[in-house]
């Protein structure tokens, strides 16, 4: 789906430029017919001034510095996934050099819609690297009014962080993951001890380090008990 894609997108960016201090945004707004929003960004404005000097070399470390239209490309190619997905609409994209601000969105008929966009590339991922991630991300219950963010832990997932050089895995040290749910039925509960229901009700917030994330101590999971 747009956020995994987004993902590897982001974390290819990161190790690349070894910026350690970077935030992936996960922000879905959903309305009661079950449609909405939703938008990814990748934030390294904290690293700009460093990320401005690594854009004038070749590599570091081994990797190879992505060029501004390297970076177009793989925007691109993001693009073309949502473009041919049905339920989704109104693409949007903002890419900004000056802070190293990325950011992806789209509106969905449904979270089916959302959860399609790259079932078939997860599907192929888990038979060629013998994983395991789940090809549903989200799902809503109208009549229930419960929306839940699903999470699969795959130990794949610290076995490919261990075989990073030392010097790479630093890069997400200072790193995040942020998840921010708005509703507009009021948030009764929450299943993820983690976050947290704003002042208003109307949204819910959740915010985990990329390494405990990695490493499988907290992850984004979430029932989320609207009240009817």
């Amino acid at each position: 789906m747009i956020k995994k894609a987004f993902i590897y997108f982001s974390l290819f960016i990161c190790i690349s430029l070894c910026t350690s201090c970077f935030e992936i945004l996960e922000e879905i707004t959903l309305n009661k017919d079950g449609s909405g929003t939703v938008m990814v960004t990748l934030n390294m404005s904290k690293s700009k001034t460093k990320l401005a000097s690594l854009m004038l070399l070749d590599s570091i470390n081994g990797y190879k510095i992505p060029s501004e239209d390297e970076i177009d490309e793989s925007f691109k190619d993001i693009l073309y996934h949502l473009e041919k997905t049905p339920g989704i609409s109104n693409i949007k994209k903002t890419k900004d050099f000056d802070n190293y601000i990325f950011t992806i969105s789209c509106d969905f008929k449904n979270v089916d819609n959302v959860n399609a966009i790259f079932k078939e590339l997860i599907k192929k991922q888990n038979k060629n690297n013998y994983t395991n991630f789940t090809t549903t991300n989200l799902s809503y219950n109208p009549s229930e009014n419960v929306f839940n963010r699903h999470f699969t832990y795959d130990d794949a997932i610290k076995k490919s962080f261990n075989t990073l050089k030392n010097e790479d895995r630093k890069v997400f040290d200072n790193a995040s993951y942020t998840c921010i749910y708005r509703f507009q039925d009021k948030v009764k509960s929450v299943s993820n001890t983690n976050a947290k229901i704003a002042p208003n009700k109307g949204a819910v917030f959740l915010k985990i380090d990329a390494l405990s994330l990695i490493l499988g101590e907290k992850n984004v999971e979430n029932k989320i008990q609207l009240i009817n």
